[in-house]
């Protein structure tokens, strides 16, 4: 039997999350293959799912034609193969690795390769519906990590009526995002609500019982010897790109896989993208960066002109509430802490409970931090990404109280 030709073959993505189902959608005949047993899925909305705002569906992708629960375990680049753990074998003339990031577990004692009852990951949708369904009023719930994940999972965990303790090690929540002013006023935001924040607080360990075979979880012990009883632990340590296929297949990989501006691998018949791709000595970690690659590569398998040449990502985080005057919404972008030489500008109003700040860094926008009233984010967000200086009659205040015409 003759083999197929290069053009007959399809495009094969494996990896059914936000990038690879935006890919999906633009290249038609694409097959996906996906281990989660749900439809492809907004990440960015997982904490709602947790509160209880949203059912699954709600946060569901557009339709995307997905092998659901199916692993994909060995790429033969020889012959352009992918060996599923169903059995099934897949040609690709194109092959995208859309693996994503797995949560990092950290070496904590009593923490083994099989989570104690009561330990949960926070990256999935399976990982948000079991945590729904084992919170309840009262329960005692500690969060290991103070970044955007772990903050999202404190509010909504208190939004269920749990007692949320939110351990984090830095000095501040949101250490990569916000200054210490801004990480001070969601912490005063997060406190308001119930959750009771340690900062620079080391966990040593779990304190587990065992009940026949099965461990759970009692307490989180403290590198002070202090402890926190936990009836719940949630574990929001960071993600870690998924790069097991492409080592195993010889790929290029350093901390993720390492593409190029047409996000190619180095092999010429693979590409990367989302979480598991390094590009530019770069690991983004966030949805923007990841959909802006997909649209990229959707114009590279059309044998069109287009170049990824990186993002300027923008971080926000609404933290909903039934009460819209416990909401709190945030964005960060760029390089919020000062370096000497720079100009800043910060504007604080405490009745409205909102918070702007601005870095100028040789005439151009650095970074900034908003909290609360977000009305001059698309401004800002606009001069900072076009990376253009910034008019010479422009003052940073201006910067702070222009809305950019919305």
């Amino acid at each position: 039997m003759r083999k197929k030709t290069e053009s007959a073959l399809p495009v094969v993505v494996i990896g059914a999350g936000m990038a690879g189902a935006r890919l999906a959608a633009r290249v038609p005949g694409a097959t996906v293959v996906g281990e989660e047993r749900h439809a492809p899925y907004n990440r960015v909305l997982l904490a709602d799912v947790l509160a209880g705002r949203y059912a699954p569906d709600v946060i569901a992708l557009p339709a995307t034609e997905v092998r659901r629960g199916v692993r994909a375990v060995r790429i033969d680049r020889a012959d352009r193969l992918v060996h599923c753990d169903d059995g099934s074998v897949l040609h690709y003339g194109r092959l995208v690795l859309a693996t994503g990031s797995n949560p990092v577990l950290p070496p904590l004692r009593g923490l083994g390769d099989t989570l104690p009852d009561g330990v949960h990951p926070f990256r999935t949708l399976d990982d948000a519906l079991a945590l729904r369904a084992a919170v309840r009023p009262g329960v005692r719930a500690v969060v290991i990590g103070g970044g955007l994940l772990g903050v999202s999972a404190a509010r909504a965990l208190a939004e269920c009526g749990a007692q949320v303790v939110l351990a984090q090690q830095g000095e501040h929540l949101m250490e990569r995002q916000l200054d210490p002013e801004a990480a001070a006023l969601l912490r005063t935001h997060l406190e308001a609500l119930g959750v009771e924040v340690h900062t620079e607080c080391r966990v040593r360990g779990l304190r587990c019982t065992t009940a026949t075979t099965t461990e759970s979880v009692r307490a989180v012990e403290l590198a002070d010897g202090c402890e926190l009883a936990a009836d719940l632990t949630v574990l929001a340590c960071g993600v870690r790109p998924r790069t097991g296929l492409a080592l195993a297949a010889g790929l290029d990989v350093r901390k993720g896989i390492v593409v190029d501006d047409e996000l190619r691998t180095s092999d010429p018949y693979i590409h990367a993208l989302g979480d598991c791709a390094e590009h530019r000595s770069t690991l983004y970690g966030l949805a923007g960066p990841a959909l802006e690659q997909a649209d990229v590569l959707a114009e590279v398998l059309a044998g069109r002109p287009a170049r990824y040449e990186g993002t300027r990502a923008l971080t926000r985080l609404t933290l909903r509430s039934p009460d819209p005057l416990h909401a709190l919404d945030l964005a960060a972008f760029g390089e919020a802490r000062p370096l000497p030489g720079d100009d800043v500008v910060r504007l604080a109003d405490a009745t409205r409970g909102a918070y702007r700040t601005v870095v100028v860094r040789e005439g151009r926008l650095a970074g900034g931090v908003l909290l609360g009233d977000l009305g001059a984010v698309s401004g800002l967000a606009r001069t900072w990404q076009d990376d253009e200086p910034l008019p010479p009659a422009m003052s940073l205040l201006h910067l702070l109280i222009d809305d950019g015409g919305h």
